[in-house]
């Protein structure tokens, strides 16, 4: 593979809360196509990692470089704008509002007609209106819950807010999708359809960064995995590779932590 492949390039980046040295000098390199996965027991620095990454906290050092062109993840926008859409682990849609009306809020940071165009509703809003309608029904449909798109979202079920909070992040036309703990507190069931969802995405060409505590999950569907602990990166590799490091059994199984 060449360097144009490489989607997003970390290097570097360190993070530190008061006396806390929550990241030190972690990089990873995801290349197009590739779903990569990032694990860790408690407190080993994952959702700090990702919250630089996206914009949530400012990094104290680090290079960051999406599809070849730097950017600097300074506000959660700004990282949006630049092509990584992420999920949450404690799920985060706007409860009141239909499925539909939640990924064409998703699809609005692509298009163009701005404020004017929806105060006149001027021809090219409505079709543009119309478009990003057509569009999050799409999605909708991708994620297989099309039949929902008039409930509101938080009478949806655990697994399909899930993946409606997948849709919202297609929807936004990402170059990266960054998925915060897909699995929490799913079933065996919901775990299934989500990992079949998650392989459908990657198949479909897109590139996905994993946060996830189910290491199962992670190692039967990444293409790489980095391990982190205490911040720091121990391991780096196929999952094969990464289950056999001995840092990463050490990790999970020894003193101080306990194993997921």
């Amino acid at each position: 593979m060449s360097n144009n492949d490489v989607i997003l390039q970390v290097a570097g980046v360190s993070k530190r809360f008061g006396g806390l040295q929550a990241l030190s000098d972690v990089g990873i390199e995801i290349r197009q196509g590739q779903v990569y996965g990032l694990i860790g027991p408690n407190g080993a620095g994952k959702t700090t990692f990702f919250n630089v990454l996206t914009g949530l906290y400012t990094p104290d050092s680090g290079s960051f470089e999406l599809a070849g062109k730097p950017y600097k993840p300074t506000a959660v926008h700004e990282v949006a704008k630049a092509g990584i859409a992420r999920t949450f682990q404690n799920i985060r849609l706007f409860a009141d509002m239909t499925a539909l009306e939640n990924v064409m809020v998703g699809r609005h940071i692509r298009t163009g007609s701005g404020l004017l165009g929806a105060v006149f509703r001027t021809k090219s809003f409505n079709r543009e209106e119309a478009e990003i309608r057509d569009r999050a029904m799409q999605l909708l449909e991708y994620v297989d819950i099309a039949k929902y798109a008039d409930y509101k979202a938080r009478t949806l079920s655990y697994g399909d807010q899930r993946r409606l909070e997948i849709a919202r992040a297609l929807a936004t036309e990402p170059k990266l999708i960054a998925l915060d703990e897909p699995a929490a507190g799913m079933n065996s069931t919901e775990k299934v359809v989500l990992r079949e969802l998650i392989d459908r995405i990657r198949n479909d060409g897109r590139t996905i960064l994993l946060i996830e505590h189910d290491v199962k999950l992670v190692m039967g569907l990444c293409d790489r995995v980095t391990v982190l602990d205490y911040g720091k990166q121990i391991a780096e590799g196929t999952p094969y590779d990464v289950q056999r490091n001995e840092k990463v059994i050490e990790a999970y199984l020894g003193a101080g932590h306990t194993a997921h």
